[in-house]
């Protein structure tokens, strides 16, 4: 595995991984499109970090932009795997806690609601697989796995829980099934590493309970990373 590409939504989540590896940007990579590229390299491989950038002095969140980055990132940078890594909401009945990292094992829309026969339903949900070796990296590492489930709005309508439910979701953010989507359109396998920043069940308001445990979610993350690149570089 020769060139490993990270894609992540928001400067915090990847600001401390950036400091690990003590990656450079390169500016202007993909311009006119704001998505920004930092490297590193390791030992025989290469290690990028895509960001989705910023508009209107703040990062660019959700599907399209995630898109935008996965598209630009695979034509550009042709990577052997992409790891889209951030952070998520998830469940307390169904075991989660704040800060807790999980390895997802698929990826679906919850809150894209396409009425008409089964070829649409299918094509709205998504269910985009994960690269295969997901479940075996999970299990070095000791980390729990999780179905991702992605939607535009930060905070979760009735309609949209029991679309998770109904297929078994456990983890909730906005850009994991539009970079699968991407990545099975070139076929390029995906993993997924998500840290916990809220609890969609604790009754807490969504943004307050995001942004007060981001800075703990995005800590966990770098120690997970940290921990996935080892293992990558030493399998592969």
């Amino acid at each position: 595995m020769k060139t490993i590409c990270y894609i992540v939504a928001m400067r915090a989540e990847a600001k401390p991984f950036i400091e690990r590896y003590g990656m450079e940007e390169v500016k202007d990579f993909f311009s006119p499109l704001p998505c920004l590229l930092y490297q590193a390299q390791l030992e025989g491989c290469t290690l990028n970090v895509v960001l989705n950038g910023q508009q209107h002095g703040s990062d660019l969140l959700g599907c399209e932009a995630a898109s935008v980055a996965a598209l630009s990132a695979i034509q550009r940078l042709h990577p052997d795997l992409v790891i889209n890594s951030g952070t998520c909401g998830a469940f307390r009945a169904k075991g989660a806690d704040i800060a807790q990292v999980y390895i997802g094992n698929g990826a679906m829309f919850h809150d894209r609601r396409v009425p008409g026969d089964d070829a649409w339903a299918t094509q709205s949900l998504g269910n985009y697989p994960v690269w295969e070796g997901s479940q075996a990296l999970a299990e070095a590492l000791n980390l729990k796995m999780g179905k991702v489930t992605t939607g535009s709005s930060l905070d979760m309508q009735p309609c949209d829980l029991e679309m998770i439910q109904r297929h078994g979701g456990e983890l909730k953010d906005m850009e994991g099934a539009a970079i699968g989507f991407v990545c099975s359109l070139f076929q390029v396998p995906v993993l997924y590493v998500k840290s916990v920043t809220d609890l969609c069940d604790s009754g807490a308001e969504t943004y307050e309970e995001f942004s007060r445990n981001l800075h703990h979610a995005c800590e966990t993350l770098r120690n997970a990373n940290e921990k996935v690149i080892e293992y990558l570089t030493s399998q592969f």
